[in-house]
């Protein structure tokens, strides 16, 4: 029986905009099987204590530049040349991530994060403007007008709550995180490592 990776996400990350390419070809190779989960990174860093690298990290001397030099090392190894940091890090990203919730399966849920993963770290969206998030789904050949007119319903509201809290209560305290068969890996650094193991290896 394959492995399924979930993936606790959020559009917000741009590590998760990192993580997803590799991810995908990660899950492919091993035979395995992807689902997203989509959290509320606010309500994450709230729950956890954790802040944005930028901010918890902004008084360590050489941290944030280091993490800097690591990023893009990651980006030009995996030939990521569209990416944008988007001007308005950090954003609000709780209508985004309440339209992956009312995705009405896993295939029409990832098809949003293809849909919108490079509106938001390529061309730099307004994450909070829903005529422009509407465009970027309806071009994909999405039905926007359910999704967001969902992102209104209180059970939507309500799920990306329980998914973030349950996120953290297993050990999640930011974006990207991934659980296999109970285990988690944290950053786009351990994909080796979560890898290894989807080959049989131990974690």
């Amino acid at each position: 029986m394959p492995k399924t990776v979930e993936y606790i996400f959020d559009f917000a990350a741009p590590n998760g905009y990192l993580a997803w390419y590799p991810l995908k070809d990660i899950v492919a190779r091993a035979g395995a099987q992807l689902t997203v989960t989509p959290v509320f990174l606010g309500g994450m860093h709230k729950l956890t204590g954790n802040a944005p690298p930028m901010i918890r990290d902004a008084g360590v001397k050489g941290k944030v530049p280091y993490a800097a030099l690591e990023f893009q090392r990651f980006l030009d190894r995996h030939g990521m040349d569209r990416f944008r940091m988007h001007p308005a890090l950090p954003f609000n990203s709780i209508m985004l991530q309440r339209v992956l919730v009312a995705a009405q399966d896993e295939a029409e849920r990832q098809a949003i994060v293809e849909a919108l993963l490079p509106a938001v770290w390529e061309r730099n969206i307004d994450c909070a403007d829903a005529d422009a998030v509407a465009c970027e789904l309806a071009q994909a050949g999405l039905d926007a007008q359910r999704l967001l007119a969902a992102t209104q319903d209180a059970e939507v509201k309500a799920q990306l709550v329980a998914n973030t809290e349950h996120a953290v209560e297993r050990g999640a305290f930011g974006i990207p995180t991934f659980f296999v068969d109970g285990e988690m890996w944290f950053g786009k650094e351990r994909l080796g490592q979560l890898e290894g193991f989807l080959e049989g290896g131990k974690p």
